[in-house]
Formats: structure tokens, C-alpha cells, sequence
């Protein structure tokens, strides 16, 4: 559906006669006035069905899977849009454009599409790049969801503030629901807006409040005002992404015994703490691309390798072999050196490896993350590896596991491309490498 468009290379050649400062100066009003006259040309298709819009810095794929998964349990239509792909009832694709929200024409075109199918849901991830390039204007959202906040894309935003405020711009526009993470360090930044309704989730306050939780590597299990749910993601964060979820669905009239099956029916989400393999030793792949989401990965990974070194029937060796890289292309920099500090407080081995390098020199943002690996006071007893190759990382990962280990695949996902230099995108998915190397 969205393919390089006549208008797409009219507007980048456009863009290369214009100077930098000048197209800098004049970007906004060219973003907004782009979205709204898509909107005006699809004729507004937001109006005719309720959207929901999910910001946070991370778990907005997940929690766009799940809300999905729920809106369509009664048998109404559902649309998606997100970094995992797209959806338009029962038909799906994946997302090749390396923007979780589409730009120009391509939103509006998208909700006119689901219009046309009758959908009566949209859940769209809503990214703060999003909307800094108004690609939410000209959408009428009926939801908004705030997951979590923390520190991301201040290159591209200049400070937190921005950043956070290009989030709250959608609290701003939506005036009929509001789910908020009461858990957050940030709540107040977007509790405080009014909305004719609104409802606050976490573990530890707020109208919806998980209880009994029990995480395994099954899955992570809790119960909510009489509701048992035993479900097969692992890790906390998974609590609260379900917990967003089940507060949108109470806001749309399902109730929570209903919801049940549902999300117990999950069995994963793809690219986000996937466990691929569990015998002999666990391969599991997950998209964190930031310091908290890659820290909560392994937190979940060493709690259950704990467990499992309990277990009196447990495997000799149960060692955590992390391979992970940084994206490259100027993308907030500061984060890889955090990358190598959390890795070395984590992992047991180590392979640095190639993520999405764009125009920079891939060597240079590994020694970046490895510099944060070195300053650690466990550096000396890692064993480290630097493999730009990111296939023969994974193989390295793999051939040195042993009965019991996990290894660990970060940064990807289930991105279905690689970003490297000259602009170009090579064809790219962890999954099959990890298939590929395991079952030939």
C-alpha cells in the first residue's frame, strides 16, 4: 500500500533545492500543511470510527497488539498501524518504511482504507517524531493512552522537554478518553489534562492494580479485581502493557472476565521478548533500543535464570550471552556507551555486533559501546566479542551456547530491514537468521 509515490519524488527533489535553513525554518507549516490536505482529499476518515492512540517510549507495539486483540474479540473491525505493521481487518503486512507512523498521504490513505472496510477501531502507535512532522494532524483520536516516558530522540527534539511535549500534544487533542501509567515518575505531565473520561493503571496505584503477580518463563500471571490471568509473555513490563490494555477495553464496555481469554491466548509478540528456542538453551529476540527497555530485558532474563539455578534439576551452565549493537545515523549517542554499562552489569559473554548502521562508520559506534562495557568493574571477567557481521554474531552466540543458557538478541526485533550506508535498506530479520543457523 505504501510504495514510492509520483508526488513522494516531486517532494524530495523539491526538498534538495531548498536550503537546509531555509527548509528547517519552513519544516512545520510543510509537515502540517501536507497531513491536513491529506486529510481533506480522504475526507476526514478518522470521524467515522474511534481511534486510539498509544504513546510511550517503549511497549507501544505491544500494547497496540493487545488492544487489537481485544476490540476485535466481539467481532468488530479492527485497524492497526505500528512498528510490528499493519492491519486493516483481517488482512496484515508488514512495516518496511522504518517509521512506525506513515507520513504525507500515506495516514490518511490508511484510515480511508480502513473506513472502506469498515472498521470501527483504530489503534495507532503515536511516536513523538510523529507528531513533531504533524503526521497526527487531520486524525480525530478518541483515546489516548500514555504508557511511560523516558529519556529518547533528543538529538531530533533538542531537549526532554521537547520531547515529552511533542508526546503531550496528543493528550492535548484528545478530549473524550485518557489511560494513563499512574506508576510513572512523569504521570502529572499527562494526568493533569481534562477529558470527559479517564482511567489510571499500574502496580501499584490507580484504578486498574495488578495483584498476586508471579513471573516464570512461561509467562508472567497476576490477578485483577477477582480475575486470574495466566498469560505467556514474560517480564513485569509485561504486567503493565497488559494492564494498558485491559483499561482501554473497560473503557469500551468489555469486561474483564471477557478480556481474560484474549490475552491468554497470546502467545508472543513478534520481536518483543520472543523466545524462538527453549531446549537445549533459550534464544529469545526483542526490539530494545533504549537503556530502560534493554535493562528490563535482561533484569526478566537473570530473574529466570535464577530461578532456574534453584531448581535442583536445573542445567550445569546457565550463562546469559547477550549480542546487541546501537543504530547509527546520528541517532542519540549517548545511549551506547549506557548500552555497554548495562550489558556488562548483565551478561555473561558479549558480542557487539552490527544494528542499523545508516552513513556511520560501524567500528566506531561499537568501540562506543564497548567503552561503556569497559568501564565497568566486571570487565575483566567478560568475555567480549566484536563481530560487525550481524549474522555471524548470532551464529557466534549460538555456537558457543551450552544446555541451560539463554541468548539474548536485542536491537531488531521483528524490523524486517537493515539501515546502512548510501541510504539504502537491505532485507533483514533476525527470526530467520536464528531459524536458519538452529534448524539449517
Amino acid at each position: 500500500m505504501f510504495k514510492e509515490t509520483i508526488l513522494d519524488k516531486m517532494l524530495f527533489s523539491v526538498k534538495k533545492l531548498i536550503p537546509k535553513s531555509v527548509f528547517n525554518f519552513f519544516q512545520p507549516y510543510y509537515h502540517f500543511l501536507l497531513a491536513y490536505i491529506g486529510a481533506v482529499y480522504y475526507g476526514f476518515p478518522s470521524r467515522s470510527m474511534k481511534v486510539i492512540g498509544v504513546t510511550g517510549t517503549k511497549g507501544k507495539s505491544t500494547v497496540v497488539f493487545m488492544v487489537s486483540r481485544i476490540l476485535a474479540s466481539d467481532g468488530s473491525k479492527v485497524a492497526a498501524i505500528g512498528s510490528l505493521g499493519f492491519k486493516i481487518g483481517e488482512k496484515e503486512w508488514p512495516n518496511t518504511l522504518k517509521m512506525t507512523m506513515p507520513g504525507r498521504f500515506r495516514m490518511q490513505k490508511f484510515l480511508y482504507e480502513a473506513k472502506r472496510a469498515g472498521c470501527k477501531y483504530v489503534v495507532l502507535e503515536v511516536t513523538s517524531e510523529g507528531i513533531k512532522q504533524k503526521r497526527h494532524v487531520g486524525i480525530n483520536f478518541d483515546c489516548a493512552v500514555f504508557i511511560n516516558l523516558h529519556r529518547e530522540h533528543i538529538e531530533s527534539h533538542g531537549s526532554f522537554e521537547n520531547y515529552y511535549g511533542a508526546k503531550q500534544e496528543l493528550f492535548l487533542r484528545t478530549k473524550n478518553i485518557h489511560v494513563i501509567n499512574a506508576d510513572d515518575e512523569h504521570v502529572k505531565l499527562f494526568g493533569d489534562f481534562p477529558s470527559r473520561q479517564k482511567i489510571f493503571y499500574g502496580l501499584k496505584k490507580g484504578d486498574l492494580v495488578a495483584d498476586k503477580i508471579n513471573l516464570s518463563s512461561e509467562g508472567v500471571s497476576f490477578e485483577l479485581y477477582g480475575t486470574f490471568f495466566s498469560t505467556h509473555l514474560a517480564g513485569e513490563f509485561n504486567v503493565m502493557n497488559f494492564l494498558a490494555a485491559l483499561a482501554v477495553g473497560v473503557m469500551y464496555g468489555f469486561d474483564l472476565p471477557g478480556m481474560k481469554p484474549i490475552l491468554e491466548s497470546i502467545k508472543s509478540i513478534p520481536g518483543r521478548m520472543e523466545f524462538l528456542q527453549r531446549e537445549p538453551f533459550n534464544v529469545v529476540i526483542d526490539y530494545a533500543h533504549t537503556p530502560e527497555s534493554l535493562e528490563k530485558v535482561y533484569q526478566t532474563l537473570r530473574f529466570l535464570i535464577k530461578k532456574e539455578e534453584n531448581n535442583p534439576q536445573s542445567a550445569i551452565s546457565n550463562k546469559l550471552i547477550c549480542v546487541l549493537g546501537a543504530a547509527g545515523g546520528g541517532r542519540d549517542k549517548w545511549k551506547r556507551p549506557e548500552f555497554g554499562k548495562i550489558a556488562a552489569k548483565y551478561c555473561d559473554e558479549i558480542i557487539l555486533t552490527d544494528e542499523d548502521p545508516y552513513d556511520e562508520i560501524p567500528e566506531e559506534i561499537i568501540d562506543e559501546i564497548f567503552s561503556g562495557i569497559s568501564s565497568s568493574l566486571k570487565f575483566k571477567s567478560l568475555k567480549v566479542y566484536k563481530v560487525l557481521d550481524r549474522k555471524e554474531a548470532i551464529k557466534k552466540a549460538i555456537s558457543i551456547a551450552q544446555a541451560g543458557d539463554t541468548v539474548i538478541i536485542t536491537g531488531k526485533g521483528s524490523e524486517t530491514s537493515m539501515a546502512i550506508s548510501g541510504n539504502k535498506k537491505i532485507p533483514w530479520s533476525d527470526k530467520k537468521i536464528v531459524e536458519e543457523i538452529i534448524f539449517g
